[in-house]
């Protein structure tokens, strides 16, 4: 892609994000109770070498050090997870206020230094007693989350810049309930759309309880990884259909009961022989259909999917890793097409322009609806070179054109209010462990050192300018 000049508007926001589990470590400290991923990691067999977030990158203890990368790299918010079993060890019942006065000091730390804190209530980390009683299969744990939301709100008040429900709740149900290969690891069909509803609910409930604390003036949001679904032959109405199948799973399940209050007829169809949805209660709709002050959307690549005649084995290259059971419930005669890289190395293609045929796409059917790119990145093998420096010019180059597809949903209209790179720092990859560098910081997982990669010396550029660098632009002196 040939580089442009392109400036961004003052009020645009830039940031970078990061999980609890997959930073913070201190997993039996400071009164925290365990989690799924604790279970799920510890599970031999489920995570790449064994690996868990028992330490991760001790952001627990090394708190005020990443505050101040974030500081340095001008970034004007943070997205940071709250763990809920760090605050409330069990799901219901006591909190604990060692855990609290943890993400307190935080955000007011982030707030002293002029740093917006974007808050996630959820990105994953159940506690596994809320498992143990069903976890999102079980109605009663979306009432336990809009508790433990409301608590929040008491505790965080209007510090929080922007409360975030959910991070991924495709992801929690479809990967946790479905396919497994994410925590509870579980292959139940029916529980994995149980926990879609309730999850949705979830997100509705939490809405109210916090503008109930907090009032109209909080600004609410939810963070969806819609999916960018292509046909193979876009002639062909069968692989048309195969498109309209997932797009009902993967992001009108989300986007319909949440900005529509309606669950997608088509969507219920299809999943008929799976289950008759009779878990979705009188009223749930009106109370899951809540105002959001912006919608959050996580983007990494795209899918092409084509209908499966049965010829040979079925291709199942969704991206989403390599499963006995399939996420994607009720649609076993759809296949996704292994698509031409380049890719990262989670063997994801790179394609910018997906994101901007994203942001298009919801804004044409939500045209009042703002959004944040809440996730981008990419993860590359990096190493330390001699000089000491880690250079990762396709990061870079990732970033840039990524960056700039954003900024061409910007110049057709579309209300995007700001950017969040993933990740602040290399992390716990969930299943994939320690393998996998997102990070535009380096971790050194024996050390724990921190050493700023030349991705995050172009972002200070991009962040403290809001003029998009050139990708040749690496200035580590700047710093």
């Amino acid at each position: 892609m040939s580089e442009t000049t392109r400036t961004f508007p003052d009020s645009f926001v830039w940031g970078s994000a990061t999980a609890s589990y997959q930073i913070e470590g201190a997993a039996d400290e400071g009164g925290r109770g365990p989690s799924i991923w604790d279970t799920f990691s510890h599970t031999p067999g489920k995570t790449l070498n064994g690996d868990t977030g028992d330490v991760a990158d001790d952001h627990y203890h090394r708190w005020a050090e990443d505050v101040q990368h974030i500081v340095d790299l001008g970034l004007d918010a943070y997205r940071l997870s709250i763990a809920w079993p760090r605050v409330q060890p069990g799901g219901t019942g006591e909190f604990n206020p060692e855990g609290i006065a943890f993400y307190s000091t935080l955000i007011a730390a982030l707030v002293d230094a002029g740093v917006k804190p974007v808050v996630t209530l959820y990105h994953w980390d159940l506690p596994q007693e809320l498992e143990d009683r069903g976890g999102w299969a079980n109605r009663e744990t979306a009432f336990a989350f809009a508790a433990y939301a409301r608590r929040m709100a008491e505790e965080l008040g209007d510090r929080v810049d922007v409360w975030t429900t959910l991070n991924e709740p495709w992801c929690a149900a479809y990967l946790g309930y479905g396919s497994g290969v994410h925590a509870p690891g579980r292959t139940e069909p029916v529980a994995a759309l149980e926990a879609v509803h309730h999850l949705n609910l979830a997100h509705g409930l939490a809405c109210r309880e916090i503008r109930d604390v907090l009032g109209q003036q909080a600004r609410l949001s939810v963070t969806l990884n819609l999916h960018v679904i292509r046909p193979e032959d876009p002639s062909s109405a069968e692989d048309q259909d195969a498109v309209r199948r997932i797009d009902a799973l993967a992001n009108r399940a989300f986007l319909a009961p949440m900005l529509d209050g309606v669950y997608p007829a088509d969507l219920f169809a299809d999943t008929a022989h799976v289950t008759d949805w009779s878990f979705v209660a009188d009223g749930d709709l009106a109370l899951i259909n809540q105002p959001l002050d912006v919608l959050g959307v996580n983007y990494y690549s795209t899918v092409k999917v084509r209908r499966y005649r049965g010829d040979g084995e079925r291709s199942e290259n969704d991206g989403h890793g390599a499963a006995e059971a399939s996420p994607w419930i009720g649609v076993d005669d759809v296949e996704f097409v292994e698509q031409p890289g380049p890719t990262t190395a989670m063997g994801w293609n790179i394609e910018p322009g997906g994101l901007t045929e994203l942001l298009e796409s919801v804004a044409a059917t939500y045209p009042d609806q703002p959004m944040m790119v809440t996730e981008n990145g990419a993860a590359f093998e990096d190493e330390v070179s001699a000089d000491g420096r880690v250079h990762d010019p396709r990061r870079v180059a990732y970033l840039h054109d990524h960056v700039e597809a954003v900024g061409r949903a910007l110049d057709a209209g579309v209300d995007v209010r700001g950017y969040f790179a993933w990740s602040l720092l290399d992390n716990f990859e969930w299943s994939f462990g320690y393998d996998r560098r997102f990070g535009i910081i380096r971790v050194d997982y024996t050390t724990q050192e921190r050493t700023w990669k030349d991705s995050a010396h172009w972002y200070r550029t991009l962040c403290t300018t809001h003029v998009l660098p050139a990708v040749s632009a690496v200035d580590p002196s700047a710093r």
